[in-house]
């Protein structure tokens, strides 16, 4: 079921016509005694499927795993399930009747459910709809721990949606100037990374000018960038599916003195954190290593969110890098290190990496560190 690769060490490959994701969960399915399981989370079904789902829902079970999707979508659900040993049913009508009826086909005691994406109205609908010989059992986490490590070809999908991403900021480093709004760069982003390959950006790209890069998660706008101030972009591309999720801060005309000494700060907290990365390391440790940095340098209380979060098919998904994680790292997880200070009505800095675990340590996706203002 599993096979080495030198660098990067154990990943999941799948068998000849079979679809080794399923067997992996569904051995975690017999050890909690479920019958069946009912996936509604959209990336979840993409990954046990292995192609970019719509609109649909999964059953799976030892005896038969089902994928149910209307008719806008069957023809390339059909292709997509090809050698994955997934059956495609066409709902006509309410889905969660139809799947209430495959688990009872099914003969299924034990039916459990993603209580985090499954709506109390969708688990009345299953419900009304079983007898009592099956009980709904709510479940997390079962498929996202899976997919915590990167296969082969999930990395090579990173790897490109993160070259588009980087091609992206070298090119609206020429571009950014006084008078243009946030929301031009945004828009001249958007259509790069399109033009270069991406099937979209990963997520609502921010363009943070002046005070409004004090706020984590700016909304862009219509405000106008000036001259002499500093301007923050958080960009990720999806490719096939899968994401990035980089920022960058450029700066236009002189720039102050605080200015380059939080930059500079936030910069090598990141390289701190980067260097204790590694198999086996809790995943607090790494956020420890940049807040401690920060903290030492007199900014503490201006860091204000978690150092990192894993991304693959959804921007954020786990591991999570915070101070409350202490859960260990392994070869083949990737995820961010964006350490950051905002500076309330002034601005703020934040520098966004994505990381490969290695065998030994760990690949800076996105290029080098040596980050200077």
């Amino acid at each position: 079921m599993f096979a080495i690769n030198e660098r990067y060490n154990t990943y999941y490959t799948r068998k000849s016509g079979v679809n080794s994701r399923l067997e992996n969960v569904l051995i975690k399915l017999k050890r909690k005694n479920l019958d069946c399981l009912i996936v509604t989370e959209p990336a979840n079904i993409s990954y046990l499927t292995e192609f970019i789902s719509r609109d649909a829902y999964l059953l799976i079970s030892k005896k038969q795993n089902i994928c149910f999707t209307d008719a806008r979508y069957t023809a390339a659900a059909k292709s997509g399930l090809k050698n994955t040993g997934i059956l495609l049913k066409k709902t006509s009508g309410p889905a969660f009747k139809i799947i209430a009826a495959a688990c009872k086909n099914l003969k299924a005691r034990r039916a459990g459910f993603e209580e985090d994406s499954l709506t109390f109205g969708q688990y009345k609908k299953i419900s009304e709809n079983l007898d009592n010989a099956t009980t709904l059992v709510p479940t997390r986490g079962l498929i996202e721990d899976f997919r915590q490590i990167k296969d082969r070809e999930e990395l090579e999908k990173i790897r490109k949606a993160t070259r588009i991403t980087i091609k992206a900021l070298e090119f609206i480093r020429g571009r950014i100037a006084p008078g243009k709004k946030e929301i031009e760069i945004a828009a001249e982003l958007e259509r790069f990374i399109r033009y270069n390959g991406a099937n979209s950006s990963a997520f609502e790209i921010i363009v943070a000018s002046g005070p409004n890069s004090s706020f984590p998660h700016h909304r862009t706008g219509q405000r106008k960038i000036k001259n002499n101030e500093l301007v923050l972009v958080d960009i990720g591309s999806d490719y096939l599916g899968y994401k990035s999720d980089l920022t960058r801060v450029f700066f236009l005309g002189k720039i102050s003195v605080l200015a380059r000494r939080i930059f500079n700060i936030v910069s090598r907290a990141q390289e701190s954190a980067v260097k204790v990365i590694r198999p086996g390391i809790w995943a607090n440790k790494i956020d420890a290593a940049a807040r401690q940095y920060i903290a030492k340098k007199g900014y503490g209380g201006f860091f204000s969110h978690s150092l990192g979060h894993g991304i693959g098919l959804e921007v954020h998904e786990r591991p999570r890098i915070s101070s409350r994680q202490n859960n260990p790292l392994k070869a083949g997880m990737v995820f961010t290190v964006e350490p950051a200070i905002y500076l309330p009505g002034k601005f703020g800095i934040r520098l966004e990496d994505m990381v490969l675990v290695t065998r030994k340590d760990c690949e800076v996706l996105s290029g080098a560190l040596h980050k200077r203002c």
